[in-house]
């Protein structure tokens, strides 16, 4: 769809959780809670972003031109891709009203946003929906069977911030061989329970070896949380991105379960997986100037 400058385009972009626990930088899961970035003037809910913001930079960085406006449920600093997704929504955006479209803009667009992100997980799961692995700049989509793709993520939120960059400052610059071999088999088993859509093979996928223990202590009530919520019968639990929520993948008809399990000193939201990924959601008469 091409941009018209008498109505405002509009691009929507999933949140995510990044790295499913052994997938660190690597993987990423599409969440149905969604960052709108559209042209002209900011709607009700919505607000103008000036020339600072990441989703401007990255909405110029893709050929874009003119005012934008965000509008978001996401919550910042939390560990649910918010960065990413309004990145990308942005980055779209820009490709599309340069005259493009997301589909074929999609390798420019994840390179933008994997760039001002300064890793691409995240990303690569707000552009193309669902199960993702970031790979050599490349996004790899997981098929997602009908088990998994109807299940929920429980996602319990504390009631405190974290810093990725902070958080990567505080991991080691090396990790030893054990680790390294470890995360790789914890990865593939992820990867084959998607594309098998075989939950019994999530049991154990989420251990990681190289980032998550350390981040977790961290974060008061994180760990209890997780094993709150497997214990109540969610499949797996994982630090999502550099926390502080824990996310944990449950059967839909669990998800009331696992969430009472969970501790206080936070709230939770039950979400889906969402598949679309990135997209034009229409365009809509600009609101006249005041």
């Amino acid at each position: 769809m091409r941009g018209d400058p008498a109505t405002s385009t509009v691009v929507r972009a999933p949140a995510s959780s990044a790295n499913l626990g052994a997938g660190f930088d690597v993987f990423g899961l599409a969440l149905g809670l969604h960052a709108d970035v559209g042209t002209g003037r900011a709607p009700d809910g919505a607000r103008d972003l000036d020339a600072a913001h990441p989703a401007r930079v990255a909405f110029e960085r893709a050929g874009g031109s003119g005012p934008i406006w965000l509008r978001s449920p996401i919550p910042v600093a939390r560990g649910l891709g918010f960065s990413g997704a309004v990145r990308v929504a942005a980055a779209g955006l820009g490709h599309v009203v340069a005259g493009g479209t997301i589909d074929r803009g999609a390798e420019r667009i994840l390179a933008v946003s994997s760039e001002l992100e300064g890793h691409g997980d995240n990303a690569a799961a707000s552009l193309h929906g669902g199960f993702t692995a970031y790979v050599a700049g490349r996004a790899l989509r997981v098929p997602v069977g009908p088990v998994l793709a109807s299940a929920t993520v429980v996602a319990w939120i504390p009631d405190v911030t974290t810093s990725t960059d902070r958080s990567r400052r505080a991991l080691t610059d090396t990790v030893e061989r054990r680790s390294a071999v470890a995360n790789v088999g914890r990865a593939v088993q992820m990867s084959l329970a998607f594309e098998r859509d075989d939950p019994s093979l999530l049991d154990g996928a989420t251990s990681d070896e190289l980032h998550q223990s350390a981040r977790m202590g961290a974060i008061p009530g994180a760990a209890d949380a997780m094993a709150a919520g497997v214990a109540a019968g969610a499949w797996c639990g994982w630090l999502s991105g550099s926390g502080p929520t824990v996310a944990l993948l449950a059967a839909r008809e669990l998800a009331d379960e696992v969430t009472a399990a969970l501790p206080r000193g936070g709230h939770v939201k039950v979400l889906d997986i969402d598949s679309a990924g990135a997209h034009v959601v229409g365009a809509r008469p600009l609101r006249p100037a005041r």
